[in-house]
C-alpha cells in the first residue's frame, strides 16, 4: 500500500517568519502543484516525508497526496531542502503525477561485483554517473539500475549502452557517456638522473677579494696633475 502524506493548506503570507512558525510547530512548509491544478502551499510532517526519502526508491517514490477540500491524488518529491547544519528538512516540492503519463526523472545507479581489473591488475573502479536520467510510466520507476562491472579489465567501461534496456525504459544520456571505468594507478615521474650535471651557482667570493677590490678600482684611475 502506498504511503499517504497528509497535507494541510497553509493561510495567511507565505513569509520566512510565517515558514519559520511551522517548523517550530513540527511540519514542513511544502508546496504542491502539477495536473492542471493551481498550486497549494501546505504542511506536511516531516518524519513522513523522511522515511519517503530514505526508503528505497527514495525521491522517486510514488505516495497518495491528502489535501483537505482536493480529491486525493498520486503525487512525488521532485525538490527539498536541508538545514545545512543540522541537516534538517526545512521545506520541499511535490508535483501531482498522472499514472497513464510518462515522467522524466532521474534513477541510481548501482555497481555489482569487482571488476577482474582491480582484482588482478591493481586498477581503480571509477563511478562517473551515479544517476542516469531516464523516461517511463510511473508505475516502471525502478527503484535503482543494477549494473554488473566485475567483467571489466583495465581501462574497461561501462556506457549508458551497456545498462539493462527493457521496453518501459528509456535512457536519456547520450549512448556513449561513461558510467564506469578501471583506470591503472598514476604511475610517478621518474626522478632525474643523478649522473645529470647540475651548473652550479656562481657564487660571488667574499673576504680579502672584496676588500681588495676597491684598491684595484683606485690603482685603475689615471694619477691627479700637480
Amino acid at each position: 500500500m502506498p504511503e499517504v502524506v497528509i497535507a494541510k493548506p497553509r493561510v495567511g503570507k507565505f513569509t520566512k517568519n510565517a515558514a519559520r512558525r511551522v517548523r517550530v510547530a513540527g511540519k514542513i512548509p511544502a508546496v504542491l502543484y502539477g495536473a492542471g491544478i493551481d498550486p497549494v502551499a501546505v504542511e506536511v510532517d516531516p518524519k513522513q516525508i523522511s522515511r519517503i526519502l530514505f526508503s528505497e526508491a527514495g525521491h522517486n517514490t510514488i505516495f497518495d497526496i491528502d489535501v483537505e477540500g482536493q480529491a486525493q491524488a498520486k503525487a512525488m518529491i521532485v525538490d527539498w531542502q536541508r538545514e545545512p547544519i543540522n541537516d534538517l528538512l526545512i521545506h520541499i516540492d511535490m508535483k501531482r503525477i498522472a499514472l497513464d503519463k510518462t515522467l522524466r526523472l532521474k534513477v541510481r545507479v548501482k555497481l555489482l561485483g569487482v571488476p577482474v581489473g582491480v582484482k588482478t591488475a591493481g586498477g581503480i573502479l571509477d563511478q562517473v554517473l551515479r544517476e542516469v536520467e531516464i523516461e517511463c510510466l510511473p508505475s516502471d520507476i525502478p527503484s535503482h539500475i543494477d549494473v554488473d562491472v566485475s567483467g571489466l579489465g583495465i581501462h574497461g567501461a561501462i556506457r549508458i549502452a551497456d545498462l539493462p534496456h527493457t521496453g518501459s525504459i528509456k535512457y536519456l544520456n547520450a549512448d556513449d557517456a561513461t558510467v564506469a571505468h578501471v583506470t591503472s594507478i598514476r604511475e610517478e615521474a621518474p626522478v632525474a638522473d643523478a649522473t645529470a650535471q647540475v651548473a652550479e651557482p656562481v657564487v660571488a667570493k667574499k673576504g680579502k677579494t672584496d676588500a681588495a677590490a676597491p684598491a684595484a678600482d683606485a690603482a685603475k684611475k689615471p694619477a691627479a696633475k700637480k
